[in-house]
């Protein structure tokens, strides 16, 4: 009997032994087995990881690329702009010198060509060197030297003998030479001024004048007569007003 316990005693323990045998090797291969897959798990994560990276730097290279092409792209528009601003510049600059040609050509070719000129309530057309031959002339009167005013009024109209500027030139030659006390060619010639244009704005004028230089030759004959005329013709002239006194003082 106590051998038979004993047999199944050591039958238990064999086969607990077993048992437990059993069960350290199911552990260490469920252990290994969790073991590869979390080393499987790490692998992926690592590769994921890696391939992350390797992404991120493309990525970063990719924007790096970017961001020179864009940067060259602004350089290239900063120099393309700078083009467009010389280029404009000198268009402008061309467009200006052009312009100051053409001002200058204009006013070149203006010096050569007649124009018109109003003077003494008359208006006609002269050439310029006809109008400063005038203007040099009367400003020698001004000046007071009536020798030289004379002598260039008689070279003018000599020059110009159909001259808008001929019966204005006449009264004040005429001017000079009573200035000068030349007073017969001065009579002649505010004579010439009446007959040639008796419409003229001068002419009133020309008469008295003529009447002045026919008094200081003593002929008070012809002095009232073209008095007489001057109140006559141009009665409502203001030289008609100095006639008429004049005309009183000769009686």
């Amino acid at each position: 009997m106590f051998k038979t316990a004993a047999a199944v005693a050591a039958c238990v323990l064999a086969f607990s032994a077993q048992a437990a045998l059993f069960e350290d090797d199911e552990a260490r291969r469920a252990v290994l087995d969790l073991r590869q897959k979390l080393d499987a798990s790490q692998q992926r994560i690592a590769d994921d990881l890696r391939r992350a990276n390797d992404d991120n730097a493309q990525l970063r290279r990719s924007m790096l690329d970017l961001s020179n092409q864009i940067e060259a792209q602004r350089n290239e528009m900063a120099n393309l702009r700078g083009q467009n601003e010389q280029l404009a510049k000198g268009v402008a600059d061309i467009q200006r010198t052009q312009k100051d040609l053409t001002q200058g050509v204009d006013e070149r070719l203006r010096k050569f060509e007649p124009g018109k000129v109003a003077l003494d309530g008359k208006e006609f057309v002269a050439e310029p060197a006809e109008k400063q031959e005038f203007e040099a002339a009367l400003a020698t009167l001004r000046k007071g030297d009536f020798a030289a005013a004379q002598t260039s009024f008689v070279n003018f109209m000599k020059r110009y003998p159909q001259s808008g500027y001929q019966s204005s030139s006449l009264f004040w030659l005429g001017n000079a030479q009573y200035a000068l006390r030349n007073y017969r060619d001065a009579v002649t010639n505010f004579r010439s001024l009446v007959a040639a244009e008796p419409g003229h704005a001068r002419a009133p004028e020309a008469l008295l004048s003529m009447a002045n230089c026919q008094v200081e030759l003593k002929d008070v004959k012809s002095a009232r007569k073209t008095l007489d005329e001057l109140v006559k013709t141009y009665p409502q002239s203001e030289a008609a007003s100095v006639a008429k006194e004049r005309l009183a003082k000769l009686k």
